[in-house]
């Protein structure tokens, strides 16, 4: 694996990161709690390797300039830019929703949980977006 292949890998980890959430939620809401915790550990651990991966990628390759021009362009500046503030916010978010719920402080972590999910979900399938409009158009 080289540099150049990180994006390809960090599209799939966030759509991989996607489906764990997402499969999560349908657990815990037909009450599989261990199922729960084992999907969501699981996005934990793929949106971590996701944010090595693209620490390593950016540290070596810097920033990728979008080539797209008119309306195209302004999509493009609307998805990331979003993105780019609530992946900031997804981190200490994800990880005191999992304290919570690894510590058995349900009433909390249900609390936090709820804008958790929705704002984990939401970087990770823009992630994947950004990915498939920065490399595919």
């Amino acid at each position: 694996m080289e540099i150049a292949d990180l994006p390809t890998l960090n599209a799939s980890l966030n759509a991989l990161a996607s489906v764990f959430l997402v499969t999560g939620y349908l657990m815990i809401r037909s009450r599989r709690i261990d199922a729960h915790r084992r999907c969501m550990l699981s996005a934990l651990g793929t949106s971590a390797l996701f944010l090595v991966s693209y620490v390593i990628y950016h540290a070596s390759a810097g920033s990728v300039p979008f080539r797209g021009t008119g309306a195209l362009r302004v999509v493009y500046f609307a998805v990331l830019v979003p993105h780019i503030i609530l992946a900031a916010a997804i981190l200490p978010l994800a990880l005191l929703t999992t304290a919570r719920g690894l510590r058995g402080d349900y009433a909390r972590h249900v609390r936090i949980a709820r804008w958790t999910l929705p704002v984990w979900l939401y970087v990770s399938v823009t992630g994947v977006i950004v990915y498939l409009m920065l490399y595919h158009l």
